[in-house]
């Protein structure tokens, strides 16, 4: 399990202590990241995330490691001791989680309540990175929704990742920042799903479905095919490569779609949803406009038929 390094530079974590014994072999060896990196085919930041301990090698690169940076033999031993498939709960866990979804291949999820990060138009964006932050200046919260619309540039190119979405009707009836930008963020469901690396698939609530997560959850695929779990709780994120747990997400993901929607039947209910939040926006608007006009109207009223006051009159002499 990875713990964050302590002040004073100290660590609970197994995968913390391997990577700083990477890090030493490979100053030991006068390497730099990027010298190292050609050496075992990988990017620099690759070897960044190594030795943080923010990501598992794999036992042929360890030992092609050992070798290339003259260990002996030790690092593979230092990495047979190191339980890799413990689950990661750290205080960064969404920096994480970010770092994941910035490589990923592919990722399919399961959302509930709110519409997924990847999916968000810039409105959306904005009132559910306002809700219940009390720090929010309109500086940090337009940098906020900023870095979060930026995540989607992988996923909206033409060759993007493929993003399979699978939106509990929760997430789409769960209204935020109220009918006119739930409208328009139905129309971006719309818009981006019909490119063709995005699927978005909803199980609605009239459908009684056999497998259904108790949390969102993200099933991640890298470059080199390696796999993560990804769910949240309350205030922390939960990681796992394990073959296990990797095969139960599989397995849950697998039944629950048996029992969503298809991509064409879910954007038939997107579609009505953005209607329904359409006539909902114009009856909020029209309520506005009537109640300024019934407001304007009283207030006429009451400068025209207000008891008349006469002025007081001063006491005689």
């Amino acid at each position: 399990m990875a713990h964050r390094r302590l002040e004073n530079g100290l660590t609970s974590s197994p995968a913390v202590m391997f990577g700083e014994a990477l890090r030493f072999a490979r100053e030991r060896a006068g390497y730099k990241q990027e010298d190292l990196g050609r050496l075992l085919h990988c990017h620099r930041t690759v070897i960044t995330r190594w030795e943080g301990g923010k990501r598992p090698m794999d036992r042929d690169t360890v030992e092609r490691a050992d070798a290339v940076l003259a260990m002996g033999g030790l690092l593979v031993r230092l990495w047979e001791r190191v339980d890799w498939h413990a689950d990661i709960e750290h205080p960064d866990w969404f920096q994480k989680y970010v770092e994941l979804e910035d490589e990923a291949a592919a990722i399919r999820a399961i959302q509930y309540n709110r519409i997924n990060g990847l999916l968000q138009c810039e409105d959306y964006a904005r009132a559910i990175l306002s809700l219940g932050d009390a720090r929010n200046s309109p500086e940090r919260l337009a940098e906020r929704v900023a870095t979060r619309l930026s995540r989607q540039d992988r996923f909206l190119a033409g060759d993007g990742p493929m993003l399979l979405a699978v939106l509990h009707e929760s997430a789409i009836r769960t209204v935020i920042g109220g009918p006119g930008v739930m409208r328009r963020q139905m129309e971006h469901l719309l818009s981006v799903s019909e490119q063709s690396n995005i699927f978005i698939e909803v199980a609605p609530f009239a459908r009684p479905v056999r497998k259904m997560p108790a949390t969102s959850l993200f099933l991640l695929l890298m470059p080199d095919g390696k796999e993560w779990v990804y769910s949240e709780s309350l205030y922390r994120g939960h990681f796992s490569d394990a073959p296990s747990i990797i095969n139960e997400a599989r397995r849950d993901f697998d039944l629950l779609r048996g029992d969503v929607l298809s991509v064409g039947d879910s954007r038939t209910l997107i579609a009505d949803a953005m209607e329904e939040y359409r006539y909902e926006e114009r009856r909020s608007e029209d309520g506005c406009l009537a109640q300024e006009q019934l407001q304007r109207g009283r207030r006429g009223r009451v400068h025209r038929g207000g008891p008349r006051i006469s002025p007081r009159r001063r006491p005689g002499p």
